[in-house]
């Protein structure tokens, strides 16, 4: 007989994430211009999760530094672009770019998994890393100034690696990386803890879902639901311009940080 209902895979798990518990937000990209006289976001890393660009309206690209070198992808409407985590990412604006986000690992970029490219002194001290990272208010002059500020500071630390990776030297940027793995060190449980809540739980659902199933047993098609919502913070300060977010509950994780 089959079982009036499945077992959730973890205690404490999302009872309706996202698609492979993803995280969402809309991207509007930054129109400031920087020391470089180019108009965009915040260069940045994740420390374990993959970002994809799903670019909607406008013109733009992408500047990536690997340890393979710098690259520029052109971003246009339709088009797609993703990288894994250690990718210095920069979004650049020329015309109307807006992007909607898909984030691996709902709710960990919020809780930390970013790290600006500061320079190298500002990244060896955690609190000046998290004094120039902050922003003073979600909304209003100050919070702009502060997010401006910030992307400038690493803008700064980009130029510095970009430039020693087209002289072909990639030991920058695995100082760098060495540099942030040291900084998030302290938040990597707290981490663990969102991740095996979303991501790990709603894989391990669908694990529970193929075992029912070869069973014959096929419970939950019956527990079908519709959801639906829409952004639950619009104009945000994010890392790469104004961003439209969803912290839905059950569905998402809270955002408890930029």
């Amino acid at each position: 007989m089959a079982e009036a209902s499945l077992p959730n895979p973890l205690p404490g798990a999302l009872p309706n994430p996202l698609p492979g518990a993803v995280g969402l937000s809309h991207i509007s990209c930054y129109e400031w211009e920087a020391a470089d006289g180019v108009c965009g976001g915040s260069p940045h890393i994740h420390l374990v999760c993959t970002e994809a660009y799903v670019v909607t309206a406008g013109q733009g690209a992408v500047q990536t530094l690997t340890p393979d070198g710098y690259r520029e992808t052109e971003l246009s409407a339709g088009s797609v672009a993703w990288f894994g985590p250690g990718t210095v990412h920069r979004m650049i604006q020329r015309g109307g770019l807006k992007i909607t986000v898909l984030m691996q690992n709902s709710g960990l970029p919020e809780a930390g998994d970013a790290v600006f490219t500061f320079p190298p002194e500002i990244l060896a001290d955690p609190e000046r890393y998290a004094a120039a990272a902050a922003l003073p208010a979600k909304e209003g002059p100050a919070a702009e100034e502060a997010a401006r500020r910030r992307r400038d500071l690493a803008v700064e630390g980009y130029l510095e690696l970009r430039a020693a990776l087209e002289k072909g030297d990639p030991g920058p940027l695995h100082a760098f990386h060495a540099a942030a793995a040291r900084l998030v060190r302290p938040k990597v449980a707290g981490w663990q803890e969102l991740w095996r809540a979303g991501a790990l739980a709603a894989a391990q659902r669908t694990g529970v879902q193929l075992t029912a199933l070869a069973s014959g047993n096929a419970v939950h098609l019956g527990q079908a639901r519709v959801e639906t919502s829409g952004a639950t913070r619009e104009g945000g300060y994010g890392m790469c311009g104004r961003r439209a977010e969803y912290e839905i509950s059950g569905a998402t994780l809270p955002i408890i940080g930029e």
